[in-house]
């Protein structure tokens, strides 16, 4: 069945449209994409505005959790009057205001063993904006038995980390275990322990949503086998290689090298 793009749809996307790189079939891939995110929260909130704004036509969000007066000072999609509801209600309701063309699937429960694997598999490129390494591994390691495109980031005070797996798209790519091969035995600390400069989780969000769009479209470099660190402090960027690890239980490579 052809889907056409309606005379709305290319105003409202004609930015994208004129770009050589994009155009008319780039957009309509977005149209008919599904991604999901999971957590919609200080990265997701970013990432799932882009991801609507851009014309991704489903986008599932996953989240179990409510708004909290602490979460405004940096997750941009709630509001004060949404203290109480679930994040999910609250970033349907914000995603139909941007972009009532986009289809939000809410799913108002966190991520785990039991309902990775289908949740994943119901999509076609999933997005990792949770915020703590139980959800990270178990979303990962479901990326890798789905074959499914996993982009990744993550933040922590004044520090972003961002990273795509893809390790079925080629012999050499690595998955999130060949980076992090185990969740370390001691919780690290979390932004509510640690605390954290609320933009930063804007500009690492932005740039997940790019990397997604990127995939979706087939266009850029990306950054599969690749880490890209952020110092919000210094401002400086750092790119790391990440090798497939033969020891490695999923895919991958324990140790990182720096890129040039």
């Amino acid at each position: 069945m052809q889907i056409d793009l309606t005379e709305a749809e290319i105003e409202r996307y004609t930015r994208h449209i004129m770009l050589p790189e994009i155009g008319g079939i780039g957009q309509m891939r977005l149209k008919t994409a599904r991604v999901l995110v999971v957590g919609a929260g200080g990265l997701g909130c970013p990432l799932l505005q882009y991801l609507a704004a851009a014309g991704v036509g489903t986008l599932g969000v996953v989240d179990g959790d409510v708004v909290d007066l602490s979460n405004l000072q940096r997750q941009i999609l709630h509001g004060t009057a949404d203290i109480g509801r679930p994040k999910v209600t609250s970033a349907s309701a914000r995603l139909h205001d941007i972009n009532p063309e986009v289809r939000v699937v809410p799913h108002n429960h966190y991520l785990d063993a039991a309902n990775a694997d289908a949740l994943v598999g119901d999509y076609d490129l999933v997005c990792d904006a949770s915020d703590n390494f139980t959800a990270r591994f178990t979303l990962a390691d479901a990326c890798v038995r789905q074959r499914k495109t996993l982009v990744s980031a993550a933040v922590l005070r004044n520090t972003a980390q961002l990273a795509t797996f893809k390790p079925h798209a080629g012999e050499n790519l690595p998955c999130y275990r060949c980076l992090y091969p185990a969740p370390p035995p001691e919780a690290p600390q979390s932004c509510a322990d640690a605390g954290i400069l609320g933009a930063i989780t804007g500009v690492a969000g932005t740039l997940q949503a790019t990397l997604a769009l990127q995939e979706l479209l087939g266009i850029g470099t990306g950054l599969a086998g690749k880490l890209l660190i952020w110092d919000a402090l210094s401002f400086r960027f750092r790119g790391l290689v990440v090798p497939r690890d033969p020891a490695c239980g999923q895919h991958g490579a324990r140790h990182a090298s720096h890129a040039d």
